[in-house]
């Protein structure tokens, strides 16, 4: 079969041009013996083809660890368009699939997550106008123990907010951490258990932690929307601003407990009265801690024993959207995505 000459010069044209994007393109080699896709490089998608700027604000994210091998744009920042977002109308949906909430307190701490080898707490910021019977809260800063360490990332206090600004602050077993200010700059804990990666230049990170979780955090402030609209009187002096977070956890144990975690136990059932215009979830003398780092609360059950067993329970994956500073100011407030 004879190919005709116009046929050679669009196939010797396609493959010019496929040299070409792939010249463009940007890969990534897996180094870590200890990861599924040792020793192979990965291209990335000719749609985001770099892993250290943004197309379409997206960038080229390649897990190592995928049996699968392949690349993937992912968006720069947390997306508030996906599926069971908790940016614009934010709330908790429980393990039964319960609408529930949680008060909190200014300047105290609880417990999000508590399990045998990970305990996450939030330290709450707000204000309690003149007028109002309750506080307004919102989750200025995250603890985290896990093998041994203490870790932890937190919104820092400014009067008024400044995008060309980075407003986190990170530290690690009392040391504070300096993550450069650029897309994809990347921290990793002494083991390479935990790391910390910049998905903006600025306000936006993804903490990884090896083999339990995958944690979204943007920085936002309280805005005179937001204050208008909720009537959060927010002073002249502080914009609180906050963490916005999104929670992806894996192979938590039966027993797991704390705001979120509870509602991932198979024996899970929400007390929540229906029909409740405003349903809590849990009990704050329960999940209080004494502080960003403590693991002292009644309902927490974190011993800092890791465990090898890969725990399989009705809700071993929850995926959750969290933020605070919800309508009418009702406390911490999540989305379960099914």
């Amino acid at each position: 079969m004879k190919i005709s000459k116009t046929s050679l010069l669009v196939m010797t044209l396609l493959s010019i041009m496929l040299c070409f994007l792939r010249a463009k393109s940007q890969g990534v080699y897996c180094s870590n013996p200890y990861q599924l896709c040792f020793q192979k490089y990965i291209m990335c998608p000719a749609e985001c083809p770099s892993t250290g700027a943004a197309t379409n604000n997206k960038v080229c994210y390649v897990d190592c660890r995928n049996i699968l091998c392949t690349s993937e744009c992912r968006r720069a920042s947390l997306n508030c368009n996906r599926p069971g977002p908790a940016c614009n109308e934010p709330r908790f949906i429980g393990g039964d699939g319960t609408v529930v909430y949680f008060h909190g307190k200014i300047n105290e701490h609880f417990s999000l997550i508590s399990d045998t080898d990970l305990q996450i707490n939030a330290r709450f910021t707000g204000h309690r106008p003149a007028d109002i019977s309750r506080d307004f809260t919102w989750v200025q800063a995250l603890g985290f123990l896990y093998n041994s360490h203490k870790f932890s990332l937190e919104a820092t206090k400014v009067n008024s907010w400044d995008d060309s600004i980075d407003h986190l602050r990170f530290s690690f077993d009392g040391q504070d951490l300096v993550i450069p200010e650029k897309i994809l700059s990347t921290w990793y804990s002494p083991k390479k258990d935990i790391k910390i990666e910049r998905a903006t230049n600025m306000n936006s990170v993804t903490v990884t932690i090896k083999d339990k979780a995958e944690i979204i955090v943007n920085v936002v402030p309280a805005t005179k929307e937001d204050g208008r609209i909720h009537s959060y009187n927010v002073p002249s002096n502080n914009c609180f601003a906050h963490l916005k977070v999104q929670f992806r956890l894996f192979n938590l144990s039966p027993k797991v407990d704390g705001i979120l975690g509870r509602t991932s136990r198979p024996d899970f059932r929400n007390q929540a009265k229906p029909g409740v215009a405003m349903p809590l979830v849990g009990d704050e003398d329960t999940l209080r801690t004494s502080s960003l780092f403590s693991h002292d609360c009644k309902a927490c059950t974190f011993t800092g024993l890791s465990s090898s067993t890969k725990w399989e329970t009705k809700h071993a994956v929850l995926d959750l959207d969290c933020t605070r500073g919800a309508s009418s100011g009702y406390g911490f407030i999540c989305r379960s995505r099914k």
